[in-house]
């Protein structure tokens, strides 16, 4: 397989394999794609999370469990004060 770099990312390689961490430019885009399926994974896993989110919260609303705010000020005040009391309850716990 070739692998065309561009100049930067060349230099990036090289620099790597010259500081001693890596034993070849292989190496280092072995080690880049590892941490690229790694991340994939990664994405993956926080978007079925997301996803699940998504659907207890339409399970919720289906249900009339909401809250209806009057304003964008009115839900930041609510937020600020889930926060606070989240915050707290961390604090006690220590």
């Amino acid at each position: 397989m070739n692998v065309s770099l561009t100049p930067e990312l060349e230099a990036f390689v090289n620099e790597k394999v010259a500081s001693g961490m890596y034993y070849s430019a292989s190496e280092v885009r072995r080690e880049g794609l590892r941490l690229l399926k790694e991340q994939d994974t990664l994405r993956q896993m926080r978007l079925e999370e997301l996803r699940k989110e998504i659907a207890i919260g339409i399970e919720q609303a289906d249900r009339g469990q909401f809250v209806t705010y009057n304003s964008p000020e009115e839900l930041a005040q609510d937020v600020k004060k889930a926060g606070r009391e989240k915050l707290r309850k961390l604090k006690e716990q220590k």
